[in-house]
């Protein structure tokens, strides 16, 4: 077996399932013997330029996601499929408006958000799972800074994540933010997008009892340098539940909100699943 099969099988719950049947009797060793060589082939099958980790959500809690920018429509089409096939959720990031369209004709079920430019296919099996886990909200400082917290929500919507978008609430007009606070309320992580100064994960910091996961934007003027200037910004704030992701990060932000908001999941879990 070569080492991506290897990666694949190890650990994987399918797997463990299938040796369970062939001991219990369930199965036949003829029929194991056929179900790995499918499994084989299916992971075999992985496009050339892509090594799909099939493996990520077994060890890791979610499924490996898709950056779009330089690979072929074809790739994308058959990292969907394989990652299907496997009875896991998919979501490819950063998606030129080429990308998106092949991918929504090949899978009617797929989501696209234009302005986040993501694609994500949730399967019907997980989508009451937001119900098990914490609440995650995403503020915006402007509407300009709306694609990234867009991209934020559609990495929550693909984590089965319950979460909600509060937008246009920066710093220049904080009485916008105080009358939208009370949407904070018992969250598990608040995601915060702003860019010129970067000013506004400092004070939703000072209102809130859980992480603040803060994304600089690339928007402003030219002493903004491209979000850099709200990324030291937001290095430097005074608030000690504010941790800082990279510039227009707002899948890894949403990545790490979520992670945080499904321990509740995992903690009522019982102990025999």
């Amino acid at each position: 077996m070569n080492s991506v099969v290897t990666t694949t099988l190890n650990g994987s719950s399918e797997l463990l399932s299938l040796l369970q049947s062939l001991t219990d009797g369930t199965r036949s060793v003829e029929q194991v013997h056929q179900q790995l060589i499918a499994q084989l082939a299916t992971v075999e099958s992985s496009p050339p330029e892509l090594q799909l980790d099939l493996d990520r959500e077994a060890r890791c809690g979610f499924p490996e996601v898709i950056y779009a920018p330089g690979k072929s429509s074809d790739a994308l089409i058959q990292a969907f499929d394989l990652l299907l096939s496997r009875k896991q959720n998919a979501l490819a990031t950063r998606c030129d408006a080429a990308q998106a369209a092949t991918l929504c004709a090949c899978f009617p079920q797929a989501v696209f958000n234009s302005v986040a430019r993501t694609v994500r296919i949730n399967l019907a099996s997980s989508s009451s799972s937001s119900k098990e886990s914490g609440r995650v909200v995403v503020v915006t400082a402007g509407t300009s800074d709306r694609p990234v917290g867009e991209e934020a929500l559609e990495t929550l919507h693909w984590m089965n994540v319950d979460a909600e978008l509060m937008m246009d609430v920066g710093v220049a007009g904080p009485q916008r933010f105080l009358k939208q606070k009370h949407r904070l309320e018992g969250a598990s992580a608040v995601i915060v997008a702003a860019g010129m100064e970067g000013a506004l994960p400092s004070v939703v910091g000072g209102w809130v009892a859980c992480p603040v996961i803060a994304v600089p934007t690339s928007v402003g003027y030219g002493t903004s340098f491209g979000g850099l200037t709200a990324l030291l910004g937001m290095l430097n704030s005074c608030a000690a539940n504010v941790a800082v992701v990279n510039i227009d990060a707002g899948f890894k932000a949403a990545y790490l909100a979520g992670m945080i908001a499904s321990q509740a999941r995992r903690q009522n879990r019982p102990a025999t699943e």
